[in-house]
């Protein structure tokens, strides 16, 4: 089985990426794994510059192929909000349901109408002496007016799909892994994952 290292300390993304490259024969590691003091500022203003510098970064540190992901909320009515800042949108302390609390607290009294949101993901891939290349995915939605159900993490529980008629938390990994920006961007980069592995051997 082939180790990937994936540049998070994020229980929540590590338990995705396990549960859609597990089948492809992957073994996933994070940086709890191989480096787990090591933490990354994420000092740009779009995903796809922070999953660029955390890749290449962890890339460079460790000398070995990454992937690295950048993704996070963003709803129209806040003109965007959280974005990149959705993991310390309520501080730096990134409290999962604090952030949630902010988010329903700004959209009190927002009607359903205007509830809509989507969750982007960047995933960069990069490697010593090899060009970092970037993959996105998105799943648009709406913002509920209160938490529902138990699985994921992050915004999950108030972030509605509407094709499934759930909240993202009450979809199972599997389901969860078939429609999620995360999902969408990972399969994109499953298309080149295998000659991009093989240039690592």
């Amino acid at each position: 089985m082939k180790k990937i290292v994936i540049a998070t300390q994020n229980k929540g993304k590590a338990k995705d990426f396990e549960t859609m490259l597990s089948p492809l024969g992957y073994e996933v590691l994070t940086l709890r794994d191989v480096a787990e003091d090591m933490d990354v500022e994420e000092t740009g203003v779009t995903f796809e510059e922070n999953a660029i510098l955390k890749a290449e970064a962890v890339a460079d540190a460790l000398g070995i192929p990454v992937i690295s992901d950048d993704s996070g909320l963003e709803i129209d009515a806040l003109n965007g909000e959280p974005g990149v800042y959705s993991a310390r949108y309520a501080g730096l302390a990134k409290s999962d349901d604090a952030n949630i609390d902010k988010v329903l607290e700004k959209l009190s009294g927002v009607p359903d109408s205007e509830r809509t949101a989507r969750f982007r993901c960047v995933l960069a891939v990069a490697a010593p002496g090899q060009k970092t290349e970037t993959f996105s995915g998105s799943c648009e939605g709406m913002i509920l007016h209160e938490r529902r159900g138990n699985h994921g993490f992050g915004y999950d529980p108030i972030f509605f799909v509407p094709e499934q008629d759930k909240a993202m938390a009450e979809l199972e990994p599997h389901e969860k892994a078939a429609i999620s920006h995360r999902g969408n961007a990972l399969r994109k980069l499953q298309e080149s994952l295998p000659t991009w592995m093989n240039k690592q051997e």
